[in-house]
């Protein structure tokens, strides 16, 4: 349970430093015949960086108080 409880903390502290990403996506803007027009499409992905805190507070709570056992 200790095991967890670490990568749990570390998934925490990755989604505390970075906020979000972005990635870009193509669309077809025209299609005619051998002509095609394309553009490049913006998107965001964002979370809180509460949400990285609260997943680090489980992840503790996981390695502290998890069961001793392994």
């Amino acid at each position: 349970m200790k095991r967890i409880g670490i990568i749990v903390l570390i998934i925490g502290l990755v989604i505390t430093l970075f906020t979000g990403f972005r990635y870009v996506t193509k669309e077809k803007v025209v299609d005619i015949g051998n002509l095609e027009i394309t553009r490049d499409q913006n998107h965001t992905m964002a979370w809180s960086p509460l949400l990285g805190i609260a997943v680090i507070l489980v992840g503790g709570g996981l390695f502290f108080f998890g069961s001793k056992k392994e």
